[in-house]
């Protein structure tokens, strides 16, 4: 374990290295949205006064409130993650504790850093230990002391490892003992402490196993511990005579402890049902819905699908609508579809585990009994694995919430349970907090962010306010001012124009400034270059649609496997692309290439399957990841897959070479991107974060993949998801990683920080927008951010050479708007241009501003830095300057605006910057604005 520490400690030293000032100056602005928020994980509310509390993003960091969820402010910027699994705030002394790393276990659950620590609301943190534990769920702070502290530890998400537990300090950080370790395999997922006496805790261990291809929730290792002396010592209490599961299907457990002897467990329970109650019970006879003809079983609800799909295993490979579009367009019969399905997970389609159950004891654990007779079905599907957490009303022990899909509750201790999940209120609930004085009161947190009630669910407010999508995939269209396109982890994929702005006026038009266009897990866009109404987007697993938005009009288009074939394997973030050369042809990714040369209509393989064949698990795998084609050459291709593949093409599909065996190998191909400034150059990226490896693979060929060159030079350790090369320069490249955006001036000989403005958040997506000049940047927690990258495009090798360098500035108009606003009210107008210069070293800089009569307008000295430096310059004169400009120009006329302040004239000025005994100079001109 000391090891691990210790290389997670350079980890962290190379990325704070990597932090330079050379592109602070430019400016990464976030561009929303904000409406459909993010995953929460956990809240921390003020007792005293619950409309100030912390909320937890999965990937988005800590967010404050001071006026009950109106409006946030993030608080952990300055940390080194923004990765968070658990909160806890001493309110008396305004100390946050916040534990790094999700333990949802899901596919983007990242790892954490350990445990951090800010005594300053938020302005700075301090990691206290537990680096290698990477998901925390749970922290305790004796609020009498706050040098103890017991943690609850799940461990790594995809492999083995020993910091995971429960630990505890008593010297607030700087030594920590292990008070309760199972195995390698086993962490805490929960811990809960009794309100009335602090010295009984209760820990829910769960076993679980994840991999690229398969899941697994449960195991004989997962259990319920007690302690009674606050932590340090821990006992199994789910014994076989207890009454609680104890066996290889006991799954994820949440726990809600009443006091020190009234304690509530939710439990996702893997051991199947009797076989008499699925014959009796089962609301979804499924032989009757399979032998149904086609046209009664498309009229079938994709809900009543959907919810099979999920109680047997298969929503992992399958969606309800790809289903019944093979139904509708006479691909298959539903007896046909069985099969198949049958075929893709025999055992759980034969099969159905019991699910959610609601445990209950009243004598501190040494007996459980099931509050509920029947089974809590459409709750937590095959997802238990997700979910977990019960609340109990501090007030009333009968009264508890229980999140899964929906949120559901209980006042008569688990006996009746009903939903709460009303209108305004997302599915997949992670959170319910109770307010202690109020009981009708409730905060609750779920992938779609925070809602709030104050009539025990009957009606929800909801505060999305804060921009934390967790974005897949972005793009952008060619209209004039153009729009930016994402897809987002269960939120769907939406649509808006790039001039968002932070605003609440869209409560008033009734328009929010971003459209959705699709439910589920929004996935990749392409957009028709010649007619931007048509979209190629869709959700999880290959599900893809042509969307013309002129005419609302939605058409599945995804390939399909023939009758006597095996099924296709499509990755969760299945690739499409439009091809540069003729937008009518597409192309899909499987295990094979797909083409379609009618966007969509009818498709053809042009490739063999691509990866290392089907491995037996319950996700998919094998898959397709990346491909790109050529835009110097048509049908030249590179395609990289999730096994650690890539090939090539350069005959359009009829010959494929493997070019990947000189790379590392097995790790997920997380973007191949052909050049456009060389046809045998190609960039590659792979990703170690599903073997917990969290090394930075960046490649480049340029022979087709024959020899390849590592370009990971100094980037900080992190996966990496993504490759950019600029539209304009050759040299310039942009990586998205798990933590952080970078470029590189020099085609990847050396990497800088290029994230002003813009926290360690995992970026998964980039693209640029060629006639903007902008980048968008698809962030996996922070939404979406905009950059203008005019400034770095021009940064040639020429410019890089020189000492001092600095760029043309666009001329301006004169307005009466200047210092003025349409009423007194409303804030005045001030101009502003923005003067960018370069310079090769950290030196003091003097910029002067001179009109044509050699009048200085304007001087300033700058504490230049090595890079891009920016001046903001306000077109403000002061009162010596216009008494020297009158007397050379006694014609020279100056008012003063509504805000105080005079304006320059109309004329041609000249800006120098000097730097010892070198200057250089442009033009600044100010065009008078004539009227008609």
């Amino acid at each position: 374990m000391k090891n691990k520490i210790v290389l997670l400690f350079l980890v962290f030293q190379s990325f704070i290295w990597a932090q330079t000032d050379m592109f602070s100056d430019v400016e990464l602005k976030s561009i929303g949205p904000t409406i459909m928020s993010g995953r929460i994980v956990d809240l921390a509310v003020n007792p005293e006064n619950p409309t100030e509390f912390y909320a937890a993003y999965a990937s988005g960091g800590l967010w404050y409130t001071k006026n009950n969820g109106m409006s946030f402010e993030p608080v952990m910027d300055e940390a080194l993650t923004q990765n968070c699994g658990s909160v806890t705030v001493d309110w008396k002394t305004g100390t946050i504790w916040v534990g790094t790393g999700e333990v949802n276990s899901s596919r983007s659950s990242y790892a954490g850093i350990g445990v951090l620590k800010s005594t300053d609301k938020g302005k700075t943190w301090t990691n206290i230990g537990l680096q290698d534990s990477h998901h925390i769920s749970r922290i305790w702070v004796n609020p009498k002391n706050n040098n103890e502290i017991v943690v609850a530890a799940l461990g790594h998400l995809y492999t083995s490892n020993d910091e995971r537990g429960v630990f505890k300090t008593i010297d607030g950080g700087k030594t920590w003992k292990k008070a309760l370790f199972i195995n390698k395999d086993t962490g805490i997922i929960d811990l809960s402490v009794a309100p009335n006496n602090s010295n009984i805790m209760y820990a829910a261990a769960w076993e679980r196993e994840r991999k690229a291809w398969n899941f697994k929730g449960n195991g004989e290792s997962s259990g319920i511990y007690k302690s009674e002396d606050a932590g340090s010592t821990w006992k199994l209490i789910s014994t076989k005579e207890s009454g609680f599961p104890n066996n290889v299907g006991v799954g994820r457990i949440g726990l809600a402890a009443f006091n020190e002897n009234v304690i509530y467990a939710v439990l996702d329970n893997q051991n199947n049902r009797p076989q008499s109650t699925i014959s009796d019970k089962s609301k979804l006879p499924m032989p009757e819905m399979f032998s149904a003809p086609g046209e009664v079983f498309i009229q079938k609800s994709n809900k009543e699908i959907n919810a099979y799909l999920k109680k047997h295993g298969l929503r992992e490979k399958y969606r309800a609508q790809t289903i019944k579009n093979w139904v509708e367009k006479g691909e298959m019969q539903p007896s046909e579809v069985k099969k198949v399905l049958q075929d893709a997970n025999k055992a759980l389609f034969e099969t159905e585990v019991i699910g959610c159950e609601i445990y209950k004891s009243i004598d501190g654990g040494k007996s459980w009994k099931r509050t509920h007779d029947d089974f809590i079905d459409d709750m937590y599907y095959s997802y238990g694995y997700y979910f977990g957490i019960i609340s109990v009303d501090p007030s009333n022990e009968n009264r508890i919430y229980m999140g899964g899909v929906p949120l559901l509750f209980s006042e008569d201790g688990g006996k009746t349970i009903v939903s709460i999940n009303k209108d305004n209120v997302h599915a997949d609930h992670h959170v319910t907090w109770v307010n202690p004085k109020n009981p009708n009161h409730i905060i609750n947190g779920n992938d779609g962010g925070i809602n709030i009630s104050y009539d025990n669910g009957e009606h929800w407010i909801k505060c999305n306010n804060n921009a934390v999508g967790q974005f897949y995939a972005v793009n952008i269209d060619y209209n004039n001012s153009y729009n930016v396109y994402g897809g987002l982890q269960d939120n769907g994929v939406w649509v808006g124009n790039n001039n968002y702005y932070p605003s609440t006026s869209w409560h008033q038009d009734g328009k929010y400034p971003y459209e959705s266009l699709m439910g589920g897990d929004g996935m990749q866009i392409q957009i028709d270059n010649r007619n931007p109404d048509i979209v190629f987007t869709g959700y999880q697993f290959g599900n893809y649609y042509r969307i013309d938005r002129s005419k609302n009009k939605m058409d599945f288009i995804s390939p399909k496997a023939k009758k006597d074939e095996k099924p296709l394997r499509f990755n969760w973030q299945t690739p499409i692309l439009l091809s540069s050369h003729n937008q009518d042809i597409l192309y899909m990714g499987s295990n094979f290439l797909h083409r379609s040369m009618n966007q969509g209509e009818t498709w053809e393989k042009i490739s063999p399957d691509l990866t290392k064949g089907a491995v037996e698990g319950n996700v998919a795998f094998g898959t397709i990841t990346s491909f790109s084609e050529s835009k110097i050459q048509f049908g030249l291709f590179y395609v990289g897959s999730d096994d650690g593949l890539i090939h090539v093409s350069k005959d359009g599909g009829a010959t494929w070479q493997k070019i990947s065996n000189n790379l590392p190998q097995n790790l997920w191909v997380s973007r191949v991107k052909a050049s456009a400034f060389k046809k045998e150059r190609v960039y590659v990226t792979l990703n170690g974060y599903r073997n917990d490896d969290f090394k930075s693979y960046v490649y480049v060929s340029d022979d087709y993949g024959i020899t390849w060159q590592d370009i990971s030079a100094n980037l900080p350790q992190s996966p990496v998801n993504v490759i950019l090369e600029d539209t304009e320069n050759e040299n310039l490249l942009f990586v998205g990683t798990d933590n952080g955006l970078f470029v590189s001036l020099n085609k990847g000989k050396s990497w800088e920080d290029f994230s002003s403005e813009m926290p360690n958040v995992a970026v998964h997506d980039l693209v640029i927008q060629p006639k903007a000049k902008e980048l968008i940047v698809g962030t996996h927690g922070r939404s979406l951010y905009k950059v203008g990258i005019d400034e770095l495009q021009k940064l040639t090798s020429d410019i890089l050479n020189k000492s001092l360098f600095v760029y043309e500035v666009p001329s301006i108009k004169k307005s009466e708007r200047w210092g003025n606003s349409w009423s007194q009210w409303g804030k005045p107008y001030e101009p502003k241009t923005e003067i960018w210069f370069y310079s090769n070293s950290n030196e003091e800089v003097e910029m002067i501003i001179e009109n044509e009569k050699g009048i200085v307008v304007f001087s300033k000295k700058i504490t230049a830095k090595k890079g891009l430096n920016l001046v903001n310059y306000d077109y403000t004169l002061s009162d010596d300057v216009i008494a020297k400009w009158k007397k050379k120009d006694k014609k020279a006329v100056f008012e003063k605006a509504r805000n105080g302040k005079q304006y320059v004239l109309p004329a041609k000025y000249s800006i120098h910057i000097k730097k010892g005994n070198e200057t250089v100079f442009t033009n600044l001109e100010v065009v008078e604005n004539k009227k008609a």
